[in-house]
């Protein structure tokens, strides 16, 4: 019984579609985190003259908002995947399940 379901799911046109999507979408917000956390550890590491510049007249550097702009950048990431997730794709769940237990 549960090979014939996991076949049924697996072969199932909407889990296709959604497994397809979700992939894609995680390769792509994958990309955007790595390129936001290793750009910022790469001018780290090779231009550090340039993050250590103060911004105005008081101790803050370029380096501080850029670390706090990585951190917002992912937890915007995560909240774009969150909305997508709970817009597109749990619906698509949702019609699999009613499609296969019918």
């Amino acid at each position: 019984m549960e090979d014939d379901l996991t076949h049924r799911i697996a072969s199932h046109p909407k889990y296709i579609e959604l497994k397809h999507k979700r992939t894609v979408l995680g390769w792509w917000l994958s990309l955007a985190g790595v390129i936001a956390y290793y750009g910022f550890i790469l001018l780290v590491a090779f231009d550090k003259p340039f993050l250590a510049r103060k911004l105005g007249s008081g101790v803050t550097t370029i380096g501080m908002p850029l670390g706090v702009a990585v951190i917002v950048f992912t937890i915007l990431i995560t909240w774009y995947y969150v909305r997508r997730a709970n817009s597109e794709f749990d619906p698509l769940t949702e019609q699999i399940v009613k499609g296969v237990l019918k």
